[in-house]
Formats: structure tokens, C-alpha cells, sequence
């Protein structure tokens, strides 16, 4: 019972904290543990910084290595190959300061030679290192006492007596030495929990002395902020009172004007009136004629001048108007020309155009599908391609395009497809086989109503069995011409009346 609780304290002593704060990036990984006769390899991602201690009773050999983990191994691997009996792994610590212990069990006590080689630790049993530790656990004899034993041939029951108080002893240096290793483990985790305190509390002054210079700051920023307010409200009190003084300057020198015409017209009144009174009736009427006479030519004269300026103003109308339509008739013929240049332009494409399908339709004359008729109620079907791949095809776009004398309707793929086209009434439908659809937007609808053409609307759908089926609405039955060239096939539909 001592020796299963001096394994048992012997296991379950470990440090609670790591020394050394590690960053859990640069742990030692440790992917396998290897036994070859008595030799254990441990590998790991980088070299290995252990600690090593022995157990008795069984004999075992306790491996820590410092900040490591686990990867793939077994947590209890049994050997039994007459050295080595099993191997038993754990993990202890955090994650960030991890300790990983291996125990090796031994058939018997032995002495071995632990080595780092790069990322590997070899642990190797001595020769006779099994003899050499019992020899080391058992009490020494005096020579002489052997000798007496020998020559008198001692009983059996007193080699007992020896065993038994050796097999005492070495309990009792067993107990010693787990209380020794308890006190040293003991006193190995209050420094470590000491050292982890000490870290706290620095961190913890480190952290409020963060704080305080971020509080500082914060509270400067709001000094800051309310001088800054303050100001602006001084220099808006500032500027509402220099615009009352003006405001009140103003009014004050709008009284004194005021004040100043009402007396000036108050003294010219008084001396008009006393003007009057003085004159005579004679001189009234000269007065009056002078006025009424001066009124008329004043009055002649506004005449006059509202006539000239009339006809100022009509000629200045006319002259505005006549550039006015000058300008206008310039643009009229800019315009002109640039529709003249326009049309020239589109004549110019459409030749090209036409000069072009007529080269692609020499080129994949043998490729082209003959013309159908379409006609209500009735139902046509033909087939294109020719020999493809096997390989799924992918349909990268679908769209519509206004010919000079026709609406194409057209479908590229990655490679070339086989196809199929039927019409029923005034729909088209072309199918492509094997073929899907991987961009979302092929699949929104093409509203093309509005154009002068006989397609209303273009769709595409996912269909059953690894096809894509395209629905071509028509606004009435026509005659249409189906071609594939490499990835492109086009439907080229005439415009209604042509």
C-alpha cells in the first residue's frame, strides 16, 4: 500500500503554473513515442527542454518536457518486450505554459541514459543497469558477517529476517524519498503560484496604470472639447452683439435721416407758405403757368424718352431673337451631321456585320441546322453539336442582340455542346445537354418586349437529367435559323413584316 500511494503521489504531483509563459503557437507538438527493445524515442516539433525523476515499486522512469502537448498519441500503450512493460502519457497545465509527462514502466529496475537529438529524446536502458539498482537498493553487509553466514551455513529463516528488514528499509527510504520529492513539489508549486501572484499583480498594475493614462487622456480630450465649446459660444455671444450694435447704429442713423428730411421738409414748407402769402394773385398765376407749362414739357419729355426707350428695347428683342434662331439653326445642323455621321457609321457596322456572317456562315455551313417554320399548335424539334466531349459543359452567358434585320438570341458555353431545338406555337425552346449553370445571374429573365422584334422574353432554367433548357417567347410565329460556332450557338429571329 505504501508503494501504490507513493506511485500514485508520485503521478499526481504536478505544477499548477508554468514558469515560463509560452505563446501557444510555439508549443513542442510531440507526434510519437516509439520502443525498440529498450530504447524509447519521443519526438516532437522542436527540441525538448525535460525534467526526469525515478519511481520504484514498480520501477518507472517519469519524463516532464515543458511547454509541449500531444498529437496523435496514445494515452496508455503496452509493451511488454521483457525491458520496457508500457508507456503512459498526460497533459498538465494551460495551453500557453502546457507541461506533457511521459512514464515508462520497466520489468525491473535499471539504469538508463536519457540524450536529446534535435526534436527527438532517446531514453536507453544501460547494460546491467538492472543488477547495478537492486545491488544500490539493498542494504550493505559487513565482510565479515558474510563470511559467518557463509562458514556456519545461517538458517534460512535468518536470510528471511535480513530480507525482511532490508525490504523495511528500502520502504522506508521509499517513504523518505516520496516525502522528500511531496516537500520539493510543494515547495516548487508556492513558487510557482508565488511567481504567478507577483505576474498578476503586475499585470494588474500595468493594466491600471493603462487605465489611468487612458482616463488622463480622456479627461484632457474633454477639457479640451469644453474649452473648445466655450470659445465657440464666446465668439457666437461676440458676434450676436456686434451685430445687435450695428443693427442698433443703424436703426439710430435711419431716425437721425428721418428726423433730419422731416425738419428740412417742415422749413420748406413754412417757406413755400410764406412765399405765398407774400406774393400776389398776379404773380400766383404767373407761378401757375410756369408750373403748369413746366409740367406739360416734363411730361413731353418722360413721352419722349418712354418712346425711345420702347423702341430701344423692340430693337434689342429682335436682334436677341434673330441670334437666338441662328444658334438654333447651328445645332440643327450639328445635329444633322452627327446623325449623317452616324448613320453613315451603322451603315459602315451593318456592312461589316454582314460581310462577317457571311464569312461564318461559308466557314460553318456544314454546322448549321436548316431553317423551321414555326406555326401554331404544331411542334419541331432538331438537334446540333456533333461530336463533344464527355466532360460536363458549363453555360457562361445567355443574352439578346439587335441585328440590322433580324433579333439574335444567343447562348455561349465553355466548349461545344450537344443541342436540341423545338418550337411549339410562338415558344422556342433550345436544350443543351450535359451542360449546367453556375453564375445565378443567367438564370433572370431577359424582357425584350419593347424592342421592335419578334422575341418578347428570354429565359433560362436548370432542367432535369444535366440539361439547361433556354425559353424563347415570341410575340408571333416566325421563320428562325439555328448555327453553333465552338461555344456559340445563335437563334437569329427576322423582325416582324420583313
Amino acid at each position: 500500500m505504501k508503494a501504490l500511494a507513493v506511485s500514485l503521489l508520485g503521478w499526481m504531483l504536478v505544477p499548477l503554473v508554468a514558469l515560463a509563459q509560452q505563446p501557444a503557437a510555439d508549443l513542442n507538438t510531440i507526434t510519437s513515442i516509439t520502443v525498440n527493445g529498450g530504447t524509447v524515442e519521443i519526438t516532437g516539433s522542436k527540441k525538448p527542454d525535460f525534467n526526469s525523476f525515478t519511481m520504484t515499486d514498480p520501477p518507472r522512469l517519469v519524463l516532464d518536457v515543458s511547454g509541449a502537448v500531444f498529437q496523435g498519441v496514445d494515452e496508455e500503450q503496452p509493451v511488454g518486450n521483457g525491458t520496457v512493460t508500457g508507456i503512459r502519457t498526460a497533459t498538465y497545465g494551460t495551453e500557453s505554459a502546457s507541461i506533457a509527462r511521459i512514464l515508462i514502466g520497466y520489468e525491473r529496475e535499471v539504469e538508463t541514459d536519457i540524450q536529446s537529438a534535435g526534436n527527438k529524446l532517446v531514453v536507453k536502458v544501460l547494460g546491467g543497469g538492472g543488477n547495478t539498482a537492486v545491488a544500490a537498493n539493498t542494504p550493505a553487509q559487513p565482510q565479515g558477517t558474510a563470511e559467518i553466514a557463509s562458514a556456519t551455513n545461517t538458517p534460512t529463516g535468518a536470510n528471511a529476517q535480513d530480507a525482511a528488514k532490508a525490504a523495511a528499509s528500502d520502504r522506508d527510504a521509499q517513504d523518505k524519498a516520496a516525502k522528500a520529492a511531496a516537500d520539493a513539489a510543494r515547495a516548487d508549486r508556492e513558487a510557482q503560484e508565488k511567481a504567478a501572484a507577483e505576474a498578476s499583480a503586475r499585470a494588474k498594475a500595468d493594466a491600471d496604470a493603462e487605465r489611468q493614462k487612458q482616463e488622463e487622456a480622456r479627461l484632457a480630450s474633454q477639457r479640451q472639447d469644453e474649452e473648445r465649446r466655450t470659445s465657440e459660444a464666446a465668439a457666437i455671444a461676440e458676434r450676436k452683439r456686434q451685430e445687435e450694435d450695428a443693427r442698433v447704429a443703424a436703426q439710430r442713423a435711419e431716425e437721425e435721416r428721418r428726423t433730419a428730411a422731416q425738419a428740412a421738409a417742415e422749413a420748406q414748407r413754412q417757406q413755400q407758405a410764406q412765399a405765398q402769402a407774400s406774393a400776389k394773385s398776379s404773380a400766383e398765376e404767373k407761378r401757375a403757368a410756369a408750373q403748369a407749362a413746366a409740367e406739360e414739357k416734363r411730361a413731353a419729355a418722360q413721352a419722349a424718352a418712354e418712346e425711345k426707350r420702347a423702341t430701344a428695347q423692340a430693337a434689342a428683342d429682335a436682334k436677341r431673337q434673330r441670334a437666338e434662331e441662328a444658334q438654333a439653326a447651328a445645332q440643327a445642323r450639328r445635329e444633322e451631321q452627327q446623325q449623317a455621321r452616324a448613320s453613315a457609321a451603322e451603315t459602315r457596322r451593318q456592312k461589316a456585320e454582314e460581310a462577317r456572317e457571311s464569312r461564318q456562315q461559308r466557314t460553318v455551313a456544314s454546322r448549321e441546322t436548316p431553317s423551321r417554320a414555326a406555326s401554331q399548335g404544331s411542334s419541331a424539334r432538331e438537334s446540333g453539336g456533333g461530336q463533344t466531349s464527355s466532360r460536363r459543359k458549363t453555360m457562361t452567358l445567355v443574352g439578346f442582340q439587335q441585328q440590322p434585320d433580324s433579333s439574335r438570341v444567343f447562348v455561349r458555353t465553355n466548349e461545344p455542346v450537344r443541342y436540341t431545338v423545338s418550337e411549339s406555337g410562338n415558344q422556342v425552346v433550345l436544350e443543351l445537354e450535359n451542360t449546367r449553370v453556375v453564375e445565378s445571374n443567367n438564370t433572370l429573365p431577359l424582357d425584350t418586349h419593347f424592342f421592335p422584334s419578334a422575341v418578347s422574353r428570354v429565359e433560362a432554367f436548370a432542367g432535369a437529367g444535366h440539361t439547361v433548357r433556354v425559353v424563347i417567347q415570341l410575340k408571333q410565329g416566325v421563320r428562325y435559323q439555328t448555327r453553333q460556332d465552338g461555344g456559340l450557338i445563335t437563334l437569329d429571329f427576322p423582325r416582324p413584316g420583313r
